[in-house]
């Protein structure tokens, strides 16, 4: 993968109706895109990229709008510097999003549980669901860092704690069941003791 040589695509779509503008650029964004400007936008030169791009420019005829895609194969230095700049920057917000999510969010939520001692299965899976969101949405971030932006470390190592933290969590919600197990089983031995079955009491003396 030779990351010094990209496509531009410049485009234009119809104003109205808005949703079609809007998802054109969605798409785009979803793919990695780094916008220089309103309706054009910068891919470095990768096959799966590009055949996404294919499908991306089907729609934007489709929908009676107009491109151009142009392979760039030599930058001058100053240009490309400010390229690569852009993605790392781009990803780098990224990553900042998820780290955030991460410290806020995710941290308050089992804070926030811990304090009211909801340590209950059913919350520590919508919990872990939290998490399985952030890895995926970390995933999404990593595949479009073509430039090893320097802020993925570092969310990968919130991730990690956030995981830890879940963990701990869970430990809690164990605990709290065996011991909810515990006080049930002891609460039936006694009540059978207070409260014998008619079967088990002695049958009265026939008069």
């Amino acid at each position: 993968m030779d990351l010094r040589r990209y496509l531009l695509l410049i485009y234009q779509v119809p104003s109205q109706p808005s949703g079609i503008r809007v998802g054109i650029w969605r798409e785009l964004k979803k793919m990695g895109a780094l916008y220089l400007q309103q309706s054009v936008c910068i891919f470095p030169e990768i096959a799966t990229l590009r055949t996404m791009l294919q499908k991306i420019t089907e729609r934007i005829t489709e929908q009676g709008g107009t491109y151009h895609l142009l392979p760039l194969n030599e930058l001058p230095q100053e240009e490309e510097n400010k390229i690569v700049d852009g993605f790392i920057a781009q990803s780098n917000l990224q990553y900042d999003e998820i780290i955030e999510n991460c410290d806020v969010n995710f941290s308050k939520e089992i804070e926030f549980e811990t304090f009211r001692q909801n340590f209950t299965y059913a919350e520590a899976e919508e919990i872990g669901q939290e998490l399985d969101k952030i890895r995926r949405w970390y995933d999404r971030v990593v595949e479009r860092d073509w430039f090893g932006a320097a802020r993925r470390e570092i969310a990968q190592q919130r991730i990690e704690r956030c995981a830890k933290m879940l963990e701990e969590f869970e430990e809690k919600v164990f605990l709290k069941q065996e011991d909810d197990e515990s006080q049930t089983t002891l609460f039936t031995q006694e009540n059978k003791q207070l409260h014998p079955r008619r079967t088990e009491r002695s049958h009265p003396h026939k008069s």
